[in-house]
């Protein structure tokens, strides 16, 4: 992007949040699509996949030269300072989901070349919640919904259940396999990426959060979890 292409701040601003919009759609079809090659035997749409990735990388690096370019040249302070980070860093997080999907196709690509594996449907469930989760976090962000952003940690309580007992019917699915060792893994992996999303999509709500109440809750859920800590000394 050329220096100083943005005259007027509030042009500025808008470009940024359509970017990021845009590589928010872009993520959740290249999951939505890696998830069908799999479950369809879909070999086609596991090549579209991996080749839309660059899309989604591009619009990253311009969510980035945007937000720098409106820090260095316009100064925002409060409300505005922390929508330029936060969509900086939610970007971040739709490159690195989008990068899974990437992942799950290459994945599904290797399985469709074996025979039909019916146990593909096995991850059905812990897809579709990580699904909606990733739709929550860009609703929280859309609408202003700091409610919603903080609420996505309980639900991605659902989505590690839902890993922590796929992985164990995979694993000793894993230990009965006749020469088909090779698609278990790759189902083992792509449950684990969904399972990362899930965890990413919470990172999501969380910045929401931070720009409507300027609160960070990051970690916070950990804390609870653990005893309280000795007094300071």
């Amino acid at each position: 992007m050329p220096q100083h292409i943005f005259r007027d701040y509030d042009n500025a601003i808008q470009q940024l949040q359509e970017d990021l919009l845009t590589m928010a759609t872009l993520t959740r079809q290249n999951l939505e699509q890696a998830m069908q090659a799999l479950l369809r035997s879909d070999t086609d749409l596991a090549n579209t996949v991996i080749a839309a990735d660059s899309d989604v990388d591009e619009l990253e690096r311009k969510v980035d030269q945007i937000g720098m370019e409106i820090l260095v040249r316009f100064h925002p302070v409060a409300t505005d300072l922390r929508l330029i980070l936060t969509s900086m860093k939610i970007s971040t997080n739709l490159e690195r989901i989008s990068d899974h999907a990437v992942g799950i196709a290459k994945r599904a690509r290797k399985i469709n070349q074996g025979q039909p594996m019916q146990e593909v449907q096995l991850l059905e469930p812990l897809y579709a919640q990580a699904y909606a989760l990733l739709r929550d976090a860009m609703d929280s962000y859309t609408n202003h919904d700091a409610v919603l952003g903080q609420a996505l940690h309980e639900k991605d309580r659902e989505i590690d259940r839902l890993h922590k007992q796929l992985s164990r019917t995979l694993s000793s699915q894993l230990e009965l396999a006749n020469g088909r060792s090779a698609a278990w893994l790759h189902l083992i992996f792509i449950a684990r990426s969904l399972e990362r999303i899930g965890d990413l999509s919470v990172n999501i709500g969380e910045e929401t959060v931070f720009l409507e109440s300027a609160i960070d809750i990051r970690h916070e859920h950990r804390k609870q979890a653990l005893p309280n800590p000795p007094p300071a000394p």
